[in-house]
């Protein structure tokens, strides 16, 4: 009953005010509206709440400056004087009492809808890492991460900007449209948020803790929706895009049965026989994907922080520790593992690329098969 109004009355205050609502929102001075029930739920909220506190301050504040003008010293008015009126506070106390209830009715009902995560249909675990996405498809056997692809030279304006300039990635989480998708969101090193506007979906990543969202992107609004990280989570922050493919149940299904195929494939990959020249290849583009960033494009390094591999002594004597901290990385750095992150393909073709480029020279080719030696 109380939601049925108060949707009534958001919609005379609303549509009265449309022509200045739709502006705003074209210029982009206005929160989302986005294509879920729930975002448009959100927004309906928020301009109703919006257009209350507006009405009141221009009823305050017209009260204040007629009063003002009406009664000013020129005209000869009298201050009156008098001790206290109990009806006037009696009134000032209960008419914000009575809005404020009202603001909290329908805020209520919509903060409920937002926290019922119940009876998904798809559950979808996202952890945060500096400074990626990793997606895990519970109960599929499916689950990967996601990079952003936007180049270097875009970055240090060496090329002119794409139009998805940061917005890119080389995998994006596949939802099926019409169907509830609920998100486990974590993190594994510091706070990061996942956050898609246009599903009203924002939500801290914070390591240790898992905080549910959900949303459901109704049918014919498949496409591709794109948020970011809105959280300062490091130096690099700003390259942790989110990139949200919706697409039909029957495509979604397909996508399943593909990813799990890809990974079967894979798998038969790192049996295979590759060759240095391969591997080489291989490694220059898995390095300036995930290592150049942090060690430098030619191996240099950054300060103490991220090690020179040029050089070092690791890239140039020691196989094994090599092997090992790439896989497992190292606590208390910020070199983290790339066991998950990478096949073992990639994994054996960076570390000979590391191990032979920039005047490194060993001549050492590291195998798939020894990577899975390794983390046996």
């Amino acid at each position: 009953m109380f939601s049925r109004t108060w949707q009534r009355l958001s919609s005379v205050v609303l549509g009265s005010l449309t022509v200045p609502t739709v502006m705003a929102d074209r210029g982009g001075l206005n929160m989302t509206q986005g294509v879920t029930e729930i975002s448009q739920s959100i927004f309906e909220l928020h301009m109703l709440i919006f257009w209350i506190c507006v009405w009141i301050g221009v009823a305050v504040f017209g009260v204040m400056f007629f009063s003002i003008f009406k009664h000013r010293k020129s005209k000869g008015a009298v201050a009156s004087k008098f001790h206290e009126s109990l009806g006037l506070e009696i009134l000032w106390t209960a008419i914000p009492t009575v809005i404020l209830i009202a603001m909290a009715v329908p805020a209520t009902s919509t903060l409920i809808k937002m926290y019922d995560t119940t009876n998904a249909d798809v559950d979808i675990k996202i952890t945060g890492h500096q400074w990626k996405w990793q997606y895990d498809y519970l109960g599929e056997d499916v689950g990967f991460f996601s990079n952003l692809t936007t180049s270097k030279d875009e970055i240090y304006d060496i090329t002119e900007k794409s139009e998805n300039y940061l917005l890119e990635v080389d995998k994006h989480l596949v939802v099926p449209s019409g169907q509830k998708i609920r998100f486990l969101i974590t993190s594994n090193d510091v706070i990061h948020a996942w956050w898609v506007p246009e599903i009203a979906v924002k939500k801290d990543a914070i390591p240790g803790y898992i905080n549910e969202s959900w949303a459901i992107i109704p049918e014919g609004e498949e496409g591709i929706y794109r948020g970011q990280c809105a959280e300062l989570c490091g130096i690099q922050h700003g390259f942790m895009p989110i990139v949200l493919e919706v697409v039909t149940m029957n495509q979604y299904q397909s996508w399943l049965v593909d990813q799990r195929a890809g990974v079967e494939a894979e798998a038969a990959a790192a049996l295979g026989d590759f060759s240095y020249d391969d591997l080489m290849t291989e490694g220059a583009e898995v390095y300036a994907r995930s290592c150049a960033a942090c060690h430098g494009s030619e191996g240099q390094g950054m300060g103490s922080v991220f090690p020179a591999l040029a050089g070092s002594s690791m890239a140039l004597n020691d196989m094994a520790g090599h092997i090992d901290i790439v896989l497992n990385g190292k606590p208390g750095t910020a070199m983290q593992s790339f066991s998950a992150q990478l096949t073992d393909v990639e994994i054996a073709a960076v570390i000979t690329y590391e191990r032979n480029a920039w005047g490194n020279d060993t001549g050492e080719t590291v195998t798939p098969q020894m990577i899975i030696d390794a983390k046996k």
